[in-house]
């Protein structure tokens, strides 16, 4: 069968990736916008692989209870599938099954990769901010929308802005941005520029910033190659490093417009809440030992662990770009002991490993070492660097279930078992979940 055919399958599971599963004379399909339990009509996009193909839905045979109107109708099955925008690829699901198939897949990456038997976890919404005596309370809008305060979109060669198609670079003009705020969907709809990505971030004040970021030498069809002005990519530097604030539990901290925050506006307060409990559960934080932050961006959770030891809590804070710990040592300036480096995480732990003298060393083994990775994960070089450190306690942060669970594997592999892992639905409408994880040793 090529691209383009038609199949009527039975979905029966949901995979890891936004997309469920059926099967088609023995081989596995990777179907988009289905639910479990449904038949669907599919149209194939990929068929290149024996191993398994991929499909989108195109009409629904027989409907699951739980599909609902897409959120965002521009990607609602009766759009062509090369037509429909990426990031809402559990749009069509009803927010209580949407969580449950989130769990789902989280509980099956730690019981297959992380060798997890039986582990518990429950995906939750996120944590609403009390302002002042409790009379004002900012909360997840119940449908699950308006939640991305940050958001990026594309323009391609011929000057149409808007998001990809899913799984695909080809750039879809839409209407509206029902999961951004209403103020960055607005100033969505003004945008035009050269080809490249335009960033658009809503800050704790509330004024939407707009960051262009133009592609260098970039071929155009028909056109050979075009490179980007040095005017217009002074501009986009200049607009990418506007020092921005945002504030979280009464705390403000600087990061630059074009650096990295969380994207749901209650992100950065439910991870900090879901910290802090989790450190306070495993008996606190020694404000004696010495604690890591790891991948610390602008030092969020340097700051948790902070507070929680008290002014004189010796932490460090690492992040690889300069930036981001420039802001960071600003952002921790209240805390006497608490310092920002500067380096990849895999090269300061080695050079740790190498310099720590043996008293550093047993502050390090009294002491939280937090990590909080990219998608892909911290990896088994980092894991068994931050292992031969000996915290009493690892956070771990996480934004990819897969990822998290490998890790957790290695984590095992060196004597450290999960105590408690929250799931927190930070990204309702699509398939992403964040996680913490905390650890420690079993002896």
């Amino acid at each position: 069968m090529q691209p383009g055919d038609l199949l009527d399958l039975d979905i029966t599971d949901v995979a890891h990736g936004g997309v469920f599963i059926a099967r088609h004379d023995g081989r596995v399909v990777f179907v988009a916008d289905a639910i479990p339990g449904e038949r669907v009509r599919v149209q194939l996009t990929d068929t290149a692989k024996s191993s398994f193909w991929r499909a989108a839905t195109v009409d629904v045979l027989d409907a699951s209870a739980d599909r609902r109107p897409h959120v965002w109708a521009a990607a609602d099955v009766d759009v062509v599938p090369d037509l429909r925008p990426g990031g809402a690829d559990f749009g069509h699901i009803a927010l209580d099954r949407q969580r449950a198939l989130k769990e789902e897949v989280l509980r099956e990456a730690l019981i297959r990769f992380g060798g997890v038997t039986d582990p518990t976890v429950t995906v939750a919404q996120p944590a609403p901010i009390v302002v002042g005596d409790g009379s004002s309370t900012s909360a997840e809008v119940p449908d699950g929308s308006r939640w991305r305060t940050r958001v990026s979109l594309h323009v391609d060669d011929q000057g149409i802005v808007g998001p990809f198609a899913a799984r695909s670079h080809r750039v879809i003009p839409v209407d509206d941005l029902p999961l951004a705020t209403a103020e960055i969907e607005q100033v969505a709809r003004t945008l035009s520029g050269r080809p490249g990505r335009i960033d658009l971030v809503q800050p704790a004040d509330g004024r939407v910033r707009v960051v262009p970021r133009p592609d260098t030498d970039r071929p155009r069809r028909g056109r050979g190659r075009v490179a980007s002005p040095p005017a217009a990519l002074s501009a986009a530097g200049s607009a990418a490093r506007e020092v921005i604030v945002e504030e979280v539990d009464g705390r403000r901290f600087r990061v630059d417009a074009g650096g990295f925050w969380q994207v749901h506006r209650l992100a950065a307060h439910t991870l900090t809440d879901v910290v802090a409990a989790a450190l306070r559960d495993a008996g606190g934080v020694d404000p004696d030992a010495h604690h890591l932050d790891l991948y610390g961006g602008v030092g969020l959770f340097a700051a948790t662990l902070a507070t929680l030891g008290g002014p004189a809590t010796r932490v460090t804070t690492v992040e690889s770009d300069a930036r981001a710990t420039e802001h960071a040592g600003e952002n921790l300036a209240d805390w006497i002991g608490a310092r920002a480096e500067t380096d990849r995480t895999d090269r300061f732990l080695t050079r740790l490993i190498a310099q720590a003298g043996s008293t550093d060393r047993a502050r390090l083994a009294r002491g939280v070492t937090l990590l909080d990775p990219p998608r892909a994960g911290a990896g088994r070089a980092v894991v068994e660097s931050v292992a031969a450190l000996s915290p009493a306690s690892v956070v771990y942060v996480a934004c990819d279930p897969v990822a998290l669970a490998r890790d957790l594997g290695t984590f095992r592999e060196h004597g450290y078992e999960p105590r408690r892992i929250d799931a927190l639905d930070l990204f309702p409408h699509s398939h992403h979940v964040e996680a913490v994880a905390l650890l420690q040793r079993t002896d």
